[in-house]
């Protein structure tokens, strides 16, 4: 794994600086429309553009690199996006705002999808994890660290939104000058949300949710920070504590799914990002404990997106596990970009404090969600032992790339191999009945497609 994370330091280098602008831009396009007089509405709808945009441009971009390639597709991608930027101080209305966002999402989706295809391309089934674990590093870090470039310059200037285009497009500079070859690239097969809902409700419905908050989170946060009264050093501040806790708590809630069962820890964690939701409602900004409870609440709130993909995984067979990864990305566009303006109204009609209420109460739901589904069936053909680990996957948008991983069919190989190991060959020359025949036709069968 070391080998291979010297081999690809000039792609997470360009990860990270692509990310280092993805966080300022975020950010800084909630304090200058505040400042411009947008409305907290309009605001909402403007920067829900970006996940419509996110979610576009993963339906796409498999298309344009199939056509052209993974280089060509990324410089272009990338100086869309640093023009894009530029606009948004040129131009500064509404509408214009609204269309550069969509662009902005297109572009940075189609990033994640070229960068992670590339980044699983180098990794092999042994290392793939881990390797993944480094890049959900990379991309936080960068993320939380462009928080604080908003206090560089006055947000009301051009010069942050020259800074912005500046890094995405020195983030061109390390990956184009990379000796390694791109991947090969190849269209896999697709699953439609729709089939997805029938074979895991819950998955669908909680990751729809955790799209709704984790939108509303970076979407409105500036928004919310400056109508409390927060200067630009303590807005920077509250939206990288997210990602601080985001960061802190993914490893050890993941952990806890794969040794405890994947919807209790799911309940627990909603029910306590709800809590601290409300807690946050109440408490007061200028205490020294403001800053590390919102560490907190993200801690809670940031790791329930791969919690929803590892149930969603734990449920199907191998074989449909990365044609599941589209329609995950299609269900948390879909709260992606409707959450902001939810939250958004709800704060034109309550008050910043709507903020934190929106977010506990998606979060609410999720709970009755898993309630609903213990109710209404029993975990079928997993139990905590047979859980597949629960993998850090990056922003919601970016796990599109595992739909389009020139490797999704070794992996998929690879699970199956893994299933026919731990299988008694005593158990298997015995005889059996029920369900237990099923399912090891279903292994032979699928031992015949791969060999």
């Amino acid at each position: 794994m070391l080998q291979e994370m010297r081999a690809s330091w000039a792609l997470l280098l360009g990860i990270g600086f692509m990310m280092l602008g993805n966080g300022l831009q975020g950010t800084l396009l909630g304090v200058r429309a505040t400042i411009a007089g947008f409305d907290t509405f309009t605001t909402g709808v403007v920067m829900a553009f970006y996940f419509i945009g996110m979610l576009a441009g993963g339906l796409l971009t498999p298309r344009l690199v199939t056509r052209v390639g993974h280089i060509r597709v990324f410089a272009a991608l990338a100086s869309t996006a640093s023009i894009a930027i530029l606009l948004h101080s040129v131009y500064v209305n509404p509408w214009t705002w609204s269309g550069m966002r969509l662009v902005t999402g297109i572009c940075y989706s189609g990033l994640y999808v070229v960068s992670e295809s590339w980044l699983n391309d180098r990794a092999s089934n042994e290392n793939r994890g881990a390797i993944l674990s480094v890049y959900m590093v990379v991309v936080t870090l960068g993320m939380g660290s462009g928080q604080f470039l908003l206090n560089i310059a006055d947000p009301a200037s051009t010069t942050l939104f020259i800074l912005i285009s500046v890094i995405i497009s020195f983030a061109l500079v390390p990956i184009l000058l990379t000796a390694r070859p791109a991947p090969s690239f190849g269209e896999s097969e697709s699953m439609t949300i729709v089939k997805l809902y029938r074979l895991s409700p819950l998955a669908v419905i909680s990751n729809a949710l955790t799209g709704a908050a984790h939108g509303s989170v970076f979407g409105m946060g500036a928004v919310f920070a400056l109508q409390k009264g927060f200067d630009n050093q303590l807005v920077a501040l509250f939206m990288a504590a997210f990602l601080w806790g985001g960061l802190l708590f993914q490893w050890p809630i993941g952990w806890m799914s794969d040794r405890f069962g994947r919807r209790g820890v799911m309940l627990v964690n909603a029910s306590v990002a709800c809590a601290l939701c409300l807690l946050a409602v109440a408490a007061d900004h200028n205490t020294i404990w403001y800053i590390p409870l919102i560490v907190v609440t993200g801690g809670a709130v940031m790791p329930m997106y791969s919690l929803c993909v590892a149930y969603a995984n734990d449920r199907l067979p191998p074989e449909k596990i990365v044609a599941a990864s589209g329609a995950m990305v299609i269900a948390a566009g879909i709260g992606l970009s409707t959450g902001p303006i939810l939250v958004s109204y709800m704060m034109s009609v309550m008050g910043p404090n709507a903020y934190f209420v929106g977010i506990g109460t998606f979060f609410a739901l999720i709970v009755l969600a898993v309630l609903s589904s213990m109710r209404a069936r029993e975990v079928t053909g997993q139990d905590v032992q047979e859980q597949a680990p629960a993998l850090a996957p990056g922003p919601i948008g970016s796990p599109v790339a595992a739909f389009i991983s020139p490797d999704a069919e070794d992996y998929a190989q690879a699970l199956v191999e893994d299933e026919l190991e731990q299988l008694d060959e005593q158990e298997l020359q015995a005889p059996i009945a029920g369900p237990e025949v099923a399912f090891v036709e279903h292994i032979d069968a699928m031992e015949e497609d791969h060999y």
